[in-house]
């Protein structure tokens, strides 16, 4: 009868835990949101003129007023202004690596050219024989390639589970062992500690014959 209950109990948790949390996250954001309205004057609040508060009003908003902008920055106009306010910001001095770091970063997620964080890999990391999945950010440049001399790639290593600190490292891209597993499943692997593992179907049959051959993998992830 324990057995049963302790049974029941943990099939409960895995179903109510999730969507606990998806909730609890979700209204967060919510007030997160929602709290925009409080720099803004009392004319222009939304409750002003609501017979009462509605939840989640932030996020329309501020999507709205995202569109608006970018709208806006596709003509000639909005562009002279936007190049306007990019020159004020890059001038002063605590503000421009903060805007500069921020701008390349959304650049490199939401640029279709930007192949960073789209390759999911795997690396010899912290030392020979221990393997930590990451995420290519590009060939190496400038001076980091001028002192190696070698073919290199940045790799950046989330931490789990919480894969917004992690570590970034310069590789051979000849150990670099390329993965077929989409970025999205790789934060998954990464988050849950290794709970929850993508699916593997196709090229399955080489793991059957052994380990994989780093520059055998990278040859079938190239073709």
């Amino acid at each position: 009868m324990k057995k049963g209950l302790k049974g029941y109990f943990i099939t409960g948790l895995l179903v109510v835990l999730p969507l606990y949390l998806t909730v609890y996250v979700l209204s967060i954001i919510v007030r997160f949101m929602d709290s925009i309205f409080v720099v803004m004057p009392v004319a222009l609040q939304p409750d002003t003129y609501l017979p009462f508060h509605i939840p989640g009003l932030g996020i329309i908003v501020t999507f709205a007023g995202i569109l608006i902008v970018g709208l806006l920055t596709t003509n000639l106009l909005g562009r002279k202004l936007l190049e306007l306010a990019e020159g004020l910001m890059t001038k002063v001095p605590l503000v421009r690596p903060i805007y500069n770091s921020s701008k390349q970063l959304m650049e490199t997620f939401f640029k279709k050219d930007n192949e960073g964080f789209k390759k999911v890999v795997l690396i010899e990391f912290p030392k020979t024989g221990v393997y930590s999945v990451g995420f290519l950010t590009g060939k190496v440049k400038g001076e980091l390639k001028a002192k190696t001399g070698e073919d290199n790639v940045s790799i950046f290593i989330p931490c789990t589970p919480n894969p917004t600190t992690g570590y970034y490292i310069v590789a051979r891209e000849r150990d670099v062992i390329y993965l077929d597993m989409k970025a999205e499943d790789a934060f998954k692997l990464i988050m849950t500690g290794g709970l929850v593992v993508p699916k593997y179907d196709e090229y399955a049959h080489l793991t059957d014959k052994g380990p994989i051959d780093a520059s055998r993998n990278i040859d079938i992830n190239r073709r």
